[in-house]
C-alpha cells in the first residue's frame, strides 16, 4: 500500500445535474433501509493493492458511515505476508488453503497485520475523512481462540499440523460496539489470542463471517478477485442457496481458498446475517455500487 492512493478525480461534469439529483435520489430507499445497519466487510484482493482501487475503498467506506450505517472492516493480507517471508528466505506452506504458521511466521503475521497493512488502511479511511481505528483479536479480548484441529477433506482419520492458525472460541464485540457508537469506523486484524496469551493467526474469511454473526450485521460483504463465484464454464451465480452450494462443493465447483469463504459466509447466512455477497472487489466502488444501488456485483448467498 502506498500514499499513492489520492489518484486524479474522474471527470463527470458531462452529467447533467438533473441526472446527478436522479441518481442521488436512487440511493435513498436504500440509505433508509440500511440506516444504523451494520456492515461488515471483508477487505482483500485487489482493492487492497491496487492504488485507485483503496482510495475508491476508503471513500466508499466513508460515505457508508455518513449516511448512517455501520461498516466494519475485517482485513487479510496475504501477498504482504507473503512477501514479508520471502524477504526474511521463508517459504510459504499451505495445506486445504490455510497458512502453516510456525512461531516464526506467526511473528511475521503479526507485524504485517497488525502493524503494516492495518495501518495503512486506518489511514487511508482517515485521509477520505473518516475516523477509523485499527484493532486485534487482542483489543477489548476481541477474538478468543485456540488451536485449529485440520482435518483432511477426504479422510478423517488424518490431521495436520498447520501451527499457530487458530480456530475461534468466541468473539466479544463490547469494543467493535463501543467505537461504533462513537462515529468510528473500527478495522480489525485477523489474530486472536489463547489461553495463555499466545497468538493465532486466523483466516480473515471466518473472523469476517463470525463477527457479522456476533454483531447481528445486516450485510457481510466480502471482496475479492473474481467476479463472484462462477460455475464449472466460467459463469457467474448471481445467486446461491444452501442446496446449491453442497452440489458445488461436491462436484469441485468451489475449492481452495474459496471453501473458507463460502463456509463462513454459510455460518453467518444460517445464523442470522440477512445477506452475504461475495463481489468484486477489482470493481472501482464496488462497495457502493453493492449497497446503495440495485446493482450486483458478485453472487449472493441467502440463508435458505
Amino acid at each position: 500500500m502506498s500514499a499513492a492512493a489520492s489518484t486524479a478525480e474522474p471527470d463527470l461534469s458531462h452529467i447533467a445535474p438533473r441526472e446527478k439529483a436522479e441518481i442521488l435520489a436512487q440511493a435513498l430507499p436504500y440509505i433508509r433501509r440500511f440506516h444504523g445497519k451494520t456492515l461488515v466487510i471483508k477487505y482483500g484482493g485487489n482493492a487492497m493493492t491496487d492504488p485507485a482501487l483503496q482510495a475508491d475503498f476508503a471513500e466508499d467506506v466513508v460515505l457508508l458511515k455518513l449516511v448512517g450505517m455501520n461498516p466494519v472492516v475485517v482485513h487479510g493480507g496475504g501477498p504482504q505476508i507473503e512477501t514479508a517471508l520471502q524477504r526474511l528466505g521463508k517459504k510459504g506452506q499451505f495445506i486445504q488453503g490455510m497458512r502453516v504458521t510456525d512461531p516464526e511466521t506467526m511473528e511475521v503475521v503479526e507485524w504485517v497485520l497488525a502493524g503494516e497493512v492495518q495501518q495503512d488502511i486506518v489511514g487511508l479511511i482517515n485521509a477520505a475523512g473518516g475516523k477509523a481505528v485499527g484493532l486485534t483479536g487482542r483489543d477489548g479480548g476481541l477474538i478468543r481462540a485456540r488451536k485449529l484441529k485440520m482435518v483432511d477433506s477426504k479422510d478423517p482419520q488424518l490431521e495436520y499440523d498447520v501451527g499457530q492458525v487458530g480456530d475461534i472460541t468466541s468473539i466479544d464485540p463490547s469494543v467493535v460496539k463501543a467505537l461504533q457508537d462513537d462515529q468510528f469506523i473500527p478495522v480489525v486484524s485477523p489474530i486472536g489470542f489463547g489461553e495463555n496469551n499466545e497468538s493465532y493467526n486466523i483466516n480473515a474469511d471466518v473472523v469476517a463471517a463470525k463477527l457479522a454473526t456476533v454483531l447481528q450485521a445486516e450485510k457481510l460483504l466480502m471482496l475479492t478477485n473474481i467476479p463472484g463465484v462462477l460455475d464449472k464454464a466460467g459463469q457467474l451465480l448471481p445467486e446461491l442457496t444452501m442446496r446449491r452450494i453442497d452440489e458445488l462443493i461436491a462436484d469441485g465447483t468451489i475449492s481452495g481458498g474459496m471453501l473458507p469463504k463460502i463456509a463462513g459466509a454459510i455460518d453467518a447466512a444460517k445464523s442470522g446475517v440477512n445477506a452475504v455477497h461475495i463481489i468484486d472487489g477489482r470493481v472501482p466502488h464496488a462497495l457502493l455500487l453493492e449497497v446503495l444501488t440495485d446493482q450486483a456485483f458478485g453472487t449472493m448467498i441467502r440463508s435458505h
